[in-house]
């Protein structure tokens, strides 16, 4: 698909929230530190493997974008302190990648940024097998810096395929897909951003999302600072705002889609997609290229993450359920193909069973 907007795509003429960043001197990985907001703005600055992992781990960094550019630039920033001898070098680098990789097991990005980062130095060396570890690690400065750039673009471009189809009127969000969730812009509301622009009138309606509230702390920030049009909704509202007519739409983004359209995404998303389904009001998925992994054939065999159960059980650092009782905490849930309209990414929006094809 051909994009017809007028919307800036050019990732170098970006001039919004840039939440994953290379430290200028090209030392530190540099990260706003999501868990604090809204109440501030931190950013952190982390140069060590564990602090980059951990980091991960706790949701300082999140979004499946996010987290895979996170990693990239982590896994070079790490490779600073590596030694300078190869084999050592790269023995410790494939340790590094292994311990990044096992900081979230759903979203893909994660895995498609150190592959990228692996294999760009398995190159060098096949063109090079006596590469100095100084080259190497040029190497994963660029790639990583690619990598970082490409998502960019690839939001922008997918917010402007996404633009084109959004209606008017009320739509429904649920956790975090903007600029906060990836290298900037956004996926699914880089749509609405990209749809505002546009002159498309919009009221946005934000699930809380629970049990962490990436909605009402981080996609309800988002709006207020660009000054579009929402409200915050509690996640069990969502039925009750489509049965009433106030809803035209809803997008939401993914952390990871099989080859056949199913979509592993934010715990709740599959509640959202059975209510729109109902009520015959369409369903978006917006996500980079990245996210789409043609490996699997279904959303069966997406690996789900579970995680602490306190994050169910404490609520602003009070506990708010009996300290012993037993919780599930499943990070995500899987939306089958069938309840989704399209999904939007920088090559086009597609039928979930045209993925296959496209991805030829």
């Amino acid at each position: 698909m051909t994009i017809t907007t007028k919307l800036d795509t050019n990732p170098d003429t970006y001039a919004g929230l840039r939440p994953v960043q290379l430290r200028e001197d090209g030392r530190a990985l540099v990260l706003l530190d999501q868990r604090q907001l809204p109440r501030e703005s931190v950013w952190l600055e982390l140069d060590a493997l564990e602090d980059i992992a951990v980091a991960i781990e706790t949701l300082t960094v999140r979004g499946a974008p996010a987290i895979g550019c996170a990693a990239a630039i982590g896994l070079y920033v790490v490779s600073l302190g590596l030694p300078e001898t190869q084999a050592e070098f790269l023995a410790e680098l494939e340790a590094a990648s292994a311990r990044l990789a096992d900081t979230r097991p759903t979203a893909v990005n994660l895995f498609v940024a150190l592959d990228q980062l692996r294999a760009a130095v398995q190159e060098q060396l096949r063109r090079e097998p006596e590469a100095e570890v100084a080259k190497l690690r040029e190497v994963l400065r660029a790639t990583a810096l690619d990598h970082v750039r490409e998502d960019l673009r690839a939001c922008l471009e997918l917010g402007a395929h996404g633009a084109a189809k959004l209606p008017a009127g009320g739509i429904l969000t649920h956790c975090n897909t903007g600029a906060l969730a990836t290298s900037g812009h956004g996926t699914a509301l880089g749509v609405v951003r990209s749809a505002w622009a546009l002159g498309t009138k919009l009221h946005v309606f934000v699930d809380e999302t629970r049990p962490l509230l990436q909605g009402s702390r981080l996609t309800a920030w988002e709006l207020v600072h660009d000054g579009i049009p929402c409200s915050l909704i509690c996640d069990n509202m969502a039925g009750a705002m489509l049965a009433r007519g106030e809803i035209q739409a809803a997008i939401v983004g993914a952390d990871r889609i099989a080859r056949n359209g199913d979509a592993a995404n934010k715990i709740g998303t599959y509640t959202v997609a059975v209510l729109c389904k109902h009520h015959g009001v369409p369903f978006y998925v917006a996500a980079p290229w990245t996210t789409i992994d043609l490996s699997l054939a279904s959303g069966a065999a997406i690996p789900i993450e579970e995680r602490s159960p306190d994050e169910v059980r404490v609520h602003g650092g009070a506990l708010r359920a009996p300290a012993t009782v037993p919780v599930r905490n499943p990070a995500f849930d899987v939306t089958p193909a069938e309840l989704i309209t399209g999904i939007i990414t920088e090559r086009g929006v597609f039928e979930p069973g045209q993925l296959a094809r496209a991805g030829r």
